[in-house]
């Protein structure tokens, strides 16, 4: 086909190859735990140029990002249904862009807060559209393998998020670690821009009316999968953000006192993430999605159980070591765990992928900075609180996933 002037019409863009997708993907997950995990060896510096009534206010600069990120979802996958996937995950990028500037150069606390809400908006874009755009090209245990492998790539980022940050804070202020989330998020809009075609078929589009936006979420909501195995992930992050909001005070400051060790001990205990997520891709074909989750649920909350009993009998400061090893084994079968109940949640929902999505990410995050928050209000310098919010929402994620399937045992 050529243009009425009879020049040759510019070719489509083609789809990516299976890895560049992955690692397309895997950076627009990411970016959200860059923003979360290079940051934290900042809460010394940050708390000494903002004073805060106590320790734990710092935590809050988690939270508010997690904030932003859940309350957005909703809107971004409702309209990438609407609109399409790209132009949605341009917008969110550049609302991003314009958080990271306002929190380089803030003047107050307060306002840093604010700074990590729009960050967490535009954060929301990539969060929430990574799933859709997976959705819209696999379906079942092709789709559990990819979400797998880009998981695998994206835990990599807490392993050397922290050591950035660090390195930043060795060549300047903790305003730098700011122009480098800015850096990452343009990285990645000149290479989704280029290179990632529009991945929702023209049939597939909603049109734009409330109803039918209600039609998606009420079809999301009816699905007794999608609500289980989603109030389970929500409960399983809600642990894991105690634990993040949580890290800097019971390994740099408080508890354990390392100092500058923080970030390589933190990398550690996230490395085994990614290994369960390697392992989880490879599996989940033999395996099954059901089996393998249902298993990496139980494991974690018999750990968590075994890490309320470490902290009971050490006054709640066990030996380094042997927290540091409990810790690291929840958070290998946390990982082995969520990408398998993230599909399993959207498997059924493929007609309304990005507001099934926006739904299911909105649901789980807002839940987690909710839950995470109070819990981290508990913190009081021993690892009891973290190791019993593991243990609790672990078990509550049990039962969620058993009513996801009818209270029938687990099938392939």
């Amino acid at each position: 086909m050529s243009h009425p002037s009879g020049q040759p019409a510019p070719a489509a863009p083609s789809a990516p190859a299976f890895r560049e997708f992955v690692a397309i993907i895997a950076l627009m997950m990411g970016l959200m735990a860059f923003s979360i995990d290079n940051l934290l060896p900042a809460f010394p510096a940050i708390h000494a140029d903002f004073p805060t009534t106590s320790p734990n206010d710092v935590q809050m600069m988690v939270y508010a990002y997690l904030i932003g990120i859940g309350s957005a979802q909703l809107l971004f996958g409702t309209l990438s249904d609407v609109m399409g996937r790209k132009p949605v995950l341009m917008a969110g990028l550049i609302i991003y862009v314009a958080g990271s500037l306002l929190a380089a150069f803030t003047e107050s606390f307060s306002m840093l807060l604010f700074a990590r809400l729009v960050q967490g908006i535009g954060g929301a874009a990539g969060r929430v559209l990574a799933v859709a755009i997976v959705r819209d090209r696999f379906e079942g245990h092709e789709m559990a393998r990819v979400m797998s492998l880009a998981m695998m790539v994206f835990l990599t980022v807490p392993i050397v998020a922290p050591a950035l940050g660090s390195v930043i804070l060795l060549a300047g202020s903790w305003r730098y670690i700011f122009a480098a989330m800015l850096g990452l998020a343009l990285i990645l809009s000149v290479w989704f821009g280029a290179r990632m075609p529009e991945t929702l078929r023209p049939e597939l589009r909603m049109p734009f009316s409330l109803a039918a936006i209600g039609a998606g979420m009420l079809t999301t909501l009816r699905t007794r999968r999608a609500v289980g195995y989603s109030t389970a992930m929500g409960l399983l992050l809600s642990a894991l953000m105690t634990y993040i909001g949580t890290a800097s005070q019971i390994f740099e400051t408080d508890v354990y006192q390392i100092g500058h060790w923080f970030p390589a001990l933190f990398a550690a205990v996230a490395g085994l993430m990614a290994v369960a997520s390697f392992l989880s891709a490879s599996l989940v074909r033999k395996v099954g999605m059901r089996r393998l989750s249902h298993f990496g649920i139980v494991g974690f909350t018999v750990v968590a159980g075994m890490m309320v009993l470490a902290a009971a009998l050490f006054g709640g400061r066990p030996p380094l070591l042997l927290f540091c090893l409990l810790i690291a084994l929840a958070q290998f079968l946390f990982a082995l765990t969520m990408p398998n109940f993230n599909a399993l949640a959207m498997e059924p929902l493929g007609a309304v992928a990005g507001t099934a999505s926006s739904f299911i990410g909105a649901y789980t995050t807002l839940m987690s900075a909710l839950f995470a928050f109070l819990a981290g209000r508990l913190f009081d310098g021993t690892v009891m609180p973290v190791s019993a919010t593991y243990l609790v929402f672990g078990a509550l994620s049990i039962l969620c996933a058993r009513w996801a399937e009818g209270g029938r045992p687990s099938a392939a």
